[in-house]
Parts: structure tokens; C-alpha cells; sequence
């Protein structure tokens, strides 16, 4: 595969593939419920950070910007007083709200399982370390 193709795809697997920078965007606490909140429409910044309970102004700027910059989210400032402004997500936000929408409703669907699981591990205690030849 040649340079070129593989920019092109990304190779996420790579140390300087520049998908990874988006793959953090996307997959952040705050990146996934940002995206996952606007999936229902525009939103103000306070509206955003009312439905995304925890989320500091901070992060939530980060987030955003973030977000923006990777073209999934679009910012559209109004000309006005007090300052309007509102986010949307982009075509290819759209894409990734959704994706990151299963993810997440996966996660909640499966929560039961995990915390009996993380239960079980708690309760088992620490493995036993394996020789390096074991594995």
C-alpha cells in the first residue's frame, strides 16, 4: 500500500497516522456526548452543557472546538447582544454521532453484565502473574 492510500484510509494502528488525534476527539467522555447531544438538533452552549450533566464550560469548549476542527460540528456565531451562538452537527458529524450512538447504547444495554463482571474480578482478587513463556 502506498503512502498516499494509506493517508488517505488512515491506519489508525500507526504511531503518526493523523487519525488517531480524531479517534481521540471522537471517542473522549465529553466528544461522545457531544456528539451523541446534538444528534437531536442545535443547541446553545448552555443548552448543551444542561443536558450534558458534569461537563465543565472548560471541557466543554474544548470539546467542541475540538470537534469543530475536525469538521463534525459546525459553530455558527450571531451578530447580536448578548452573544448567540449554536452548534449543529455536520454531515459527517451525523455519521459519527451514530456510530458512537451504538457504542454508547451498547455500553448502557450491556451494563448489568459488566458490573457482575467487574463484581466477579473485585472478588476473585489480583491473577496470579504468568511467566512471560506462558503467554
Amino acid at each position: 500500500m502506498h503512502v498516499s492510500e494509506k493517508l488517505r484510509r488512515g491506519d489508525v494502528m500507526a504511531a503518526a497516522c493523523p487519525s488517531r488525534e480524531v479517534l481521540q476527539h471522537v471517542t473522549s467522555k465529553w466528544g461522545i456526548l457531544v456528539l451523541i447531544a446534538l444528534e437531536t438538533g442545535t443547541q446553545r452552549f448552555s443548552g448543551l452543557r444542561r443536558k450534558i450533566g458534569g461537563v465543565s464550560e472548560r471541557m466543554l469548549a474544548q470539546s467542541l472546538q475540538d470537534l469543530e476542527g475536525d469538521g463534525l460540528v459546525d459553530r455558527v456565531a450571531y451578530d447580536v447582544v448578548p452573544p448567540h451562538v449554536e452548534y449543529s452537527l455536520t454531515a459527517l458529524g451525523r455519521e459519527a454521532a451514530e456510530k458512537v450512538r451504538l457504542l454508547a447504547d451498547w455500553i448502557e444495554d450491556s451494563l448489568p453484565r459488566i458490573t457482575e463482571a467487574r463484581e466477579e474480578r473485585q472478588e476473585a482478587g489480583p491473577k496470579p502473574a504468568r511467566p512471560l513463556s506462558a503467554v
